[in-house]
């Protein structure tokens, strides 16, 4: 299994000799490597199983180093950056030759954000190149939210996991791009849209894709457990038969059902909690010795909506 600790310049020379290191973000942990070099980045590919055409995020610390991977920042991107870097937000930008056509599956786009944990931006800095990062999970699995969870699935093919504890926020960061000019989210994620909209005014959302999507993050099918997944309406979720089922559920128990089967997102009904305990609890459900979850949909508002959008992904549901 991989070495987890949290010192900085080990993760740093694994990375120099173009070996993969799993980093915490505030948003998820990262499968990581050096974004320049073509071995490392076709490493990151081949450690999730993740089809070629999905492209890759980015990760770097300043704004300063941002300016030597692309070639515009839009007004409204810098806005962006300025309100919310370091933070879970991804910008769809166009890139310079620098980054390498497997970076960005030969889009002329490249996905970069500025992560917001001390230790990753920490390791970026004494860097002097930036990180590809998608997930550190098998590709269409939970995204991981702890190096524990990392090193249960990918510790027997990466030497060293960088340890910044549980993710803060839980689901990945939302990404923007700028079609004709008009900002648009291709992922919802840890940044509420009504957030962005506060800064630059209405955002169109785009929705998944099933091929050759324009970001990463964008398939239909993605962040799915291994056990059967299905998602209803409170009123509508189908009661335990022929089987053992677990429920993931936003704010209280269904009461007709044992307790030891049901995990809530969040008691009080927030939805900042609700998105951090999201993937951790689908795990913890998919390791029981049971035979289906069903999970129903949270208030569609704020983070809101990004839960939802990972929930209906699990299921594989438009």
């Amino acid at each position: 299994m991989a070495i987890i600790g949290k010192d900085i310049n080990q993760a740093k020379e694994f990375l120099r000799k173009k070996q993969l290191v799993a980093i915490p973000t505030e948003t998820v942990y990262g499968l990581a490597g050096n974004a320049l070099d073509e071995k490392a980045v076709l490493s990151i590919f081949e450690t999730k199983n993740r089809p070629s055409f999905d492209p890759l995020i980015v990760h770097t610390d300043s704004l300063q180093k941002l300016e030597k991977y692309v070639s515009e920042i839009q007004q409204q991107a810098y806005l962006l950056a300025e309100n919310f870097w370091p933070g879970p937000l991804t910008l769809l930008l166009p890139k310079k030759e620098i980054i390498p056509d497997l970076v960005t599956s030969g889009l002329d786009t490249v996905a970069v954000r500025i992560p917001n944990h001390p230790l990753t931006l920490e390791l970026l800095a004494a860097l002097d190149f930036p990180l590809a990062a998608p997930s550190a999970n098998p590709f269409g699995y939970i995204s991981p939210t702890s190096a524990q969870h990392v090193n249960q699935q990918l510790g027997d093919q990466i030497p060293y996991i960088l340890d910044g504890g549980e993710c803060g926020i839980g689901i990945e960061s939302t990404i923007i791009g700028f079609v004709d000019q008009i900002p648009t989210v291709y992922r919802l994620g840890g940044l509420a849209i009504e957030d962005i909209e506060n800064v630059i005014g209405e955002v169109a959302i785009m929705s998944h894709s099933s091929s050759n999507p324009k970001a990463p993050g964008m398939l239909k099918s993605h962040y799915a457990p291994r056990k059967p997944f299905f998602l209803s309406e409170r009123n509508n979720m189908p009661q335990p038969e022929n089987g053992l089922s677990a429920y993931l559920l936003f704010d209280h128990f269904i009461e007709s059902i044992d307790k030891k089967y049901q995990r809530l997102l969040s008691p009080s009904g927030n939805l900042k909690e609700a998105a951090h305990n999201l993937f951790a609890y689908l795990r913890e459900l998919d390791s029981q010795p049971i035979d289906r979850i069903f999970a129903e949909f949270v208030p569609d508002k704020d983070l809101g909506k990004a839960i939802n959008d990972r929930l209906k992904r699990a299921a594989a549901i438009d």
